[in-house]
């Protein structure tokens, strides 16, 4: 949160001072702006700052700027489409009165124009971490050894659930993920659509499975994606979210496509002939949004083929949508077993609702990087004793 305390510092005052600019009294457009938080997993923190929030004649395209030039500051997020978002839902307040809209709607615009421009420069994997994509080889190897010592947490329920394989991949991509689920008691299902070249073209067909696999079980489908499988999961889940029960990705860039910065693009553009910002703009519009239902992205820092602030989805737009690193490279996430882990956990998590850990749980806990992050020993007092 700290370097978000900065931003929605910044932020606060300018989401008042509008409500205030539309006729709110400071107190009222407060508690506004409050409300609009109420589904942000920072809501206890930005209440307070937006509580000390003090106005005297603010300049809106000022405020406006200073929160752009922070944002710039800190780099390309993707979290900040949650603060384009709450600007337009302030702007949208029925009880507001009319009298600087033209202006309120420019500042909005010109705001979410320039969250644009910084998002769209995100660099592309270092030659470091390219070059460590050699260690798959590696991940996949002792997968076939390391696979019985997974732990496995067994389902309740027999749910159903589709997966996707990455980029130039097929089902024996997902082979050892699919294996783990079975395991532990969903029922998984192939995509059978042979190799995954990332084209609109599968769409109709995966469509097709998800309905037949629906009508099977009369229950919503979980949709597991790896790489190139999980941009086909997002843009499903957005179509058909009634039909879907969470998406959960798997290294892949669920945002930000169009300006991508990877050998994977060059490689596309090789074999198809056309540069992707010349392709099927319908299909990476629509990976731009948010579907509405429970979503987990699964992403590793040291991924030598997708940039991995691509591979995040905004974790502020709602407390549904969490975003979880892991130690590995990109090849090798279907042979990885903390992706094992995040998967069975995460579909768990969100079909169970149960927020207890057992113990295996807790120790899993130390095979991520998140833990590490930590500092001191309380790390380790607050796992197990907490």
């Amino acid at each position: 949160m700290e370097n978000n305390r900065i931003v929605y510092k910044s932020f606060a005052k300018l989401a008042v001072a509008i409500a205030v600019s539309q006729g709110a009294s400071l107190a009222k457009a407060k508690k506004l702006i409050i409300k609009s938080f109420e589904r942000h997993p920072f809501q206890d923190d930005i209440s307070k700052i937006v509580k000390k929030v003090k106005l005297e004649k603010e300049n809106l395209n000022i405020l406006s700027n200073n929160c752009i030039s922070i944002c710039e500051d800190f780099g390309p997020d993707r979290d900040y489409i949650t603060l384009v978002s709450l600007l337009e839902n302030i702007y949208k307040i029925e009880e507001f009165q009319e009298i600087e809209k033209d202006t309120i709607s420019n500042i909005i615009k010109t705001f979410k124009t320039e969250i644009e421009r910084i998002n769209a420069n995100i660099p592309p994997p270092p030659l470091y971490n390219v070059l460590l994509e050699t260690r798959a080889v590696a991940e996949w190897t002792s997968m076939l050894w390391l696979y019985p010592f997974i732990p496995k947490h067994k389902s309740k329920k027999n749910k159903p659930v589709l997966l996707m394989p990455p980029y130039l991949g097929n089902d024996n991509s997902t082979t050892f993920v699919r294996k783990y689920l079975k395991s532990l008691g969903f029922k998984t299902y192939k995509w059978d659509l042979g190799v995954n070249m990332i084209n609109s073209k599968s769409l109709p067909k995966l469509i097709e499975k998800l309905d037949e696999i629906y009508d099977k079980h009369q229950e919503k489908v979980s949709l597991v994606g790896w790489s190139g499988g999980g941009i086909f999961a997002k843009i499903i889940a957005n179509r058909y979210p009634e039909k879907v029960e969470q998406l959960i990705t798997i290294g892949s860039p669920v945002w930000g496509v169009k300006n991508m910065k990877t050998p994977i693009i060059r490689s596309l553009e090789f074999i198809r002939g056309t540069k992707l910002k010349e392709r099927n703009d319908k299909f990476i519009k629509e990976l731009e949004e948010i579907p509405q239902v429970p979503i987990t992205c699964i992403y590793t820092k040291t991924d030598g083929l997708i940039p991995w602030k691509n591979c995040t989805e905004a974790e502020t737009y709602r407390d549904d949508i969490k975003n979880v690193e892991v130690f590995g490279s990109h090849c090798g996430m279907g042979a990885n077993a903390t992706v094992l882990l995040t998967v069975a956990n995460a579909l768990n998590a969100n079909i169970e609702k149960s927020s207890k850990k057992s113990i295996i749980e807790k120790i899993e806990t130390l095979f991520f990087p998140h833990f590490w992050e930590q500092k001191g020993i309380s790390k380790f007092t607050n796992l197990f004793f907490n």
